[in-house]
C-alpha cells in the first residue's frame, strides 16, 4: 500500500482515553503528527468512524481532539505486543482543547536530533 501521509510520524508513547460517544477506553499512542496519530489497541474504532480523543501528555495536560479513523487493523489481544501494528490510524478534525500545546510538542518530537 502506498503511503498517504505527506506529514511524517514519529514513534512517542502517550496514554490516553478514546471513544466514538464517550472516551471511555483506555489505549497509547504508538506515533504522533501534527495532523494525526496511530493508536495500539485491541479495542478497534471502525474506519470512516469519528472519535474522540483525550490524550494525556507527561505533564498531566490533556489534548482533546476529534479525529477520522482512517485505517484499523485488529488482531487477538494475546497478540498484541508481537504484531507491528495492532490499533487504528487517526487523522485530526478538530481540537478541542490543548491545541498549541500539541503542536509544540510535535515541533519537539519531529525536530532533527
Amino acid at each position: 500500500m502506498a503511503e498517504k501521509r505527506i506529514l511524517k510520524r514519529r514513534r512517542r508513547r502517550f496514554a490516553l482515553r478514546f471513544g466514538i460517544d464517550d472516551p471511555n477506553r483506555l489505549a497509547f499512542t504508538e506515533d504522533i503528527s501534527p495532523d494525526g496519530m496511530f493508536i495500539k489497541t485491541t479495542n478497534i474504532a471502525p474506519p470512516g468512524s469519528r472519535v474522540t480523543i483525550n490524550l494525556i501528555l507527561a505533564d498531566e495536560q490533556v489534548v482533546s481532539v476529534v479525529g477520522r479513523v482512517m485505517w484499523a487493523k485488529k488482531v487477538p489481544p494475546q497478540m498484541i505486543r508481537l504484531v507491528k501494528k495492532s490499533g487504528f490510524g487517526v487523522r485530526i478534525e478538530r481540537f478541542l482543547s490543548g491545541e498549541e500545546r500539541y503542536r509544540r510538542l510535535c515541533d519537539e518530537t519531529l525536530a532533527p536530533a
